[in-house]
């Protein structure tokens, strides 16, 4: 672990700087003080501003967002923030062995599912696996297929397998993915995903 003694070091210096040069002007004690704390502001300022850098990117981008209705996801360091949309749904764009395509994202769902057209243009071919899945609309039989490459942002994860709903387009996002995570959840309307 380095140690923090270079930068305390340059600290005190930067601060004896700024008093000797406070001093130096023959203020009144009075104002010196008040100058001090001024100095004193701005540099925690700067400082909160720098520790906070991160932050302070994905605040902006999250209001860029909101005030554009783009619900476009937010990369804030490693994690992938994504907004709620007007349906109450997180949507989120991705790619399967490199073809695009949005995925809803459903916590209730157990396996990632995606529509045939999709797996057809990523090259997946239906086999004999697969699992007989219980849907809104009843039993329905899904192909079982392995993905070479899942992308959601800068998550990526290889050899995925996914279903293969031969009767709905919307391609689901479920927890054999969410759990993969690191960590997920909702915060202040956004699904927050770690790698």
């Amino acid at each position: 672990m380095d140690s923090p003694l270079p930068n305390v070091l340059f600290l005190v210096l930067l601060l004896v700087l700024v008093a000797t040069s406070l001093v130096g002007r023959g203020l009144s004690a009075g104002k010196t003080a008040r100058m001090g704390f001024a100095w004193l502001g701005i540099f925690a300022a700067a400082f909160a501003l720098f520790a906070f850098r991160g932050e302070f990117g994905a605040l902006s981008a999250r209001l860029k967002s909101e005030a554009f209705g783009d619900s476009a996801p937010v990369v804030s360091g490693s994690a992938l923030r994504v907004t709620k949309r007007d349906d109450g749904h997180f949507w989120v764009d991705g790619k399967i062995n490199g073809r695009e395509a949005r995925f809803l994202v459903d916590s209730g769902a157990t396996t990632t599912t995606i529509s045939a057209d999709l797996a057809q243009a990523a090259g997946l071919k239906p086999g004999m696996r697969g699992n007989v899945v219980s849907t809104a609309n009843g039993d329905v039989f899904m192909p079982r297929v392995t993905a070479s490459l899942v992308e959601i942002g800068p998550i990526r994860r290889a050899d995925t397998s996914v279903n293969i709903n031969p009767n709905d387009g919307v391609n689901v996002l479920g927890m054999d993915f969410l759990s993969s995570l690191s960590s997920w959840g909702v915060q202040g309307g956004q699904l927050v995903m770690q790698p």
